[in-house]
């Protein structure tokens, strides 16, 4: 009788504690409460489906001068890569002598497009990725993808969605119209830093990398000769450790001179 008592105010005790736990547990939202479903928010989905193809491409156009792919470019290998990369020219010119030419005078606009261009395909798999995940959630989906546009901008880089969606569910309806994604980057402000740099390569057929550094001493310029005249450059922001690589070729000089 003892032996059987002590079992359950046992049981009873274990019961209490877990009873406890759980309300503790629901009320700080690490668990849902009974009978609630998880709902998804349509530009929290989004955001989470195409941030890391934004930054794929901003990491892979900077490392390449700019572009996805380009034919005018500048094969070379760095020290601590295994294999060469294809650096393109943002400021080139063939003959020896001449100052070289500004290959994207609106750089900041080839950029965007070229972030475009690449995540145009995911960006509408994404969005009919959400559409089937809140079909899954029993609405009824009445879906308009309308297209996007990017904004680089200081510190981030915003892909901004025209979009529709109409929702019902248990005879209640409701309405979302477009959407936003911010993805966290510095590569505007080492745009702006490239930028300058062809600008007076343009001019003047130089830049004084170490000057310009200690006016801005966030930025770590690295400029490497080659053998045919060309140089490359390597700007990196000190602080979030973004890199930007371009290819430079002007007022050559003939070798033997």
């Amino acid at each position: 009788m003892k032996r059987g008592q002590v079992s359950v105010f046992v049981i009873a005790g274990v019961i209490i504690v877990v009873l406890i736990a759980g309300f503790f547990l629901s009320r700080s939202g690490l668990l849902p409460e009974i009978g609630q479903a998880t709902e998804i928010n349509p530009n929290n989905f989004l955001a989470s489906c195409i941030e890391t193809k934004v930054k794929d491409v901003v990491q892979l156009i900077s490392s390449q001068g700019g572009y996805v792919g380009n034919p005018l470019n500048k094969t070379f290998k760095f020290s601590d890569e295994n294999s060469p990369t294809d650096i393109s020219y943002l400021c080139y010119t063939q003959n020896y002598y001449e100052p070289c030419i500004n290959q994207e005078p609106i750089l900041i606009g080839h950029l965007k497009n070229e972030i475009k261009n690449y995540i145009a395909q995911d960006m509408r798999g994404c969005f009919d990725e959400l559409v089937f995940n809140l079909e899954k959630q029993a609405y009824i989906v009445d879906a308009r993808f309308k297209g996007f546009e990017v904004k680089i901008m200081p510190k981030k880089i915003i892909v901004e969605g025209e979009s529709e969606l109409i929702l019902t569910k248990s005879n209640e309806t409701s309405k979302q119209e477009d959407f936003k994604v911010s993805v966290s980057s510095h590569f505007y402000d080492l745009a702006i830093v490239v930028q300058e740099i062809v600008s007076q390569e343009a001019r003047f057929c130089n830049f004084e990398n170490l000057g310009f550094m200690l006016f801005y001493p966030q930025f770590d310029i690295d400029k490497f000769k080659t053998g045919d005249s060309t140089t490359i450059y390597t700007i990196k922001d000190r602080k979030s450790q973004e890199e930007f690589k371009f290819a430079v070729r002007g007022c050559a000089i003939p070798p033997g001179i």
